[in-house]
């Protein structure tokens, strides 16, 4: 696969907006829908995000090379899977029922994502982001091989989507961590010992029970 050069975000909320800001000074194009008309989040884009531009989801779907899902969780089902099949998609969403009220489909679930996954069937879906709070995306990234630099757990199905997104992570400021398969997801969900914790490379494979070599 030719190298990214497009990242779309749907979602122009904290989250979303962390991510374009990283995106843009790693040198990507960037892309943001929510659901709001493009002309109305073109006036915030150009204080939280400047160089990042207004589209509707449509055209962020269409034309980037990878999706960031950085919506509230209970959107989800809005998201057209057929319009997804085939794409390299990031589920940086986490389910939080004091915030997003209680919705049935992720009680009990082994991780949200996987709930995701089953709705987007056909897309190459990656878990990452969720784990860091909006305001470390922002202001956590560091220089490859700086002894400070925190890590980032990449788990999906698709090994090739994997790699891409670790590489995009990279770029971003973060160390990725190969997780493996989407299940694998669990173990950095909202209220496990990784969330929110400030772990570099090292820490975070012994976290996610990996080996140290891999």
């Amino acid at each position: 696969m030719t190298e990214p050069k497009v990242i779309g975000i749907l979602g122009a909320g904290r989250v979303g907006t962390a991510i374009a800001r990283r995106a843009l000074a790693a040198g990507y194009q960037v892309r943001v829908a929510s659901s709001r008309p493009a002309t109305e989040i073109a006036l915030v884009l150009q204080f939280v995000a400047p160089g990042a531009i207004a589209s509707d989801a449509d055209e962020v779907i269409a034309g980037s090379d990878i999706i960031v899902l950085a919506l509230p969780l209970s959107k989800y089902r809005n998201l057209r899977p057929d319009a997804l099949a085939g794409k390299i998609v990031v589920d940086a969403m986490n389910y939080w029922a004091p915030t997003d009220g209680v919705l049935p489909e992720f009680e009990g679930a082994p991780s949200s994502t996987e709930v995701v996954a089953d709705h987007l069937a056909g897309a190459r879906l990656v878990r990452s982001f969720n784990h860091m709070g909006y305001h470390e995306i922002d202001g956590e990234a560091r220089p490859k091989g700086d002894a400070e630099r925190r890590a980032m757990a990449v788990a999906g199905d698709d090994p090739q989507a994997r790699e891409t997104v670790a590489g995009f992570i990279d770029r971003l400021g973060f160390d990725p961590v190969d997780a493996g398969r989407l299940s694998a997801a669990s173990a950095f969900d909202i209220g496990t010992p990784v969330f929110g914790a400030r772990l570099d490379r090292g820490q975070l494979k012994a976290a996610l029970n990996l080996p140290a070599a891999a």
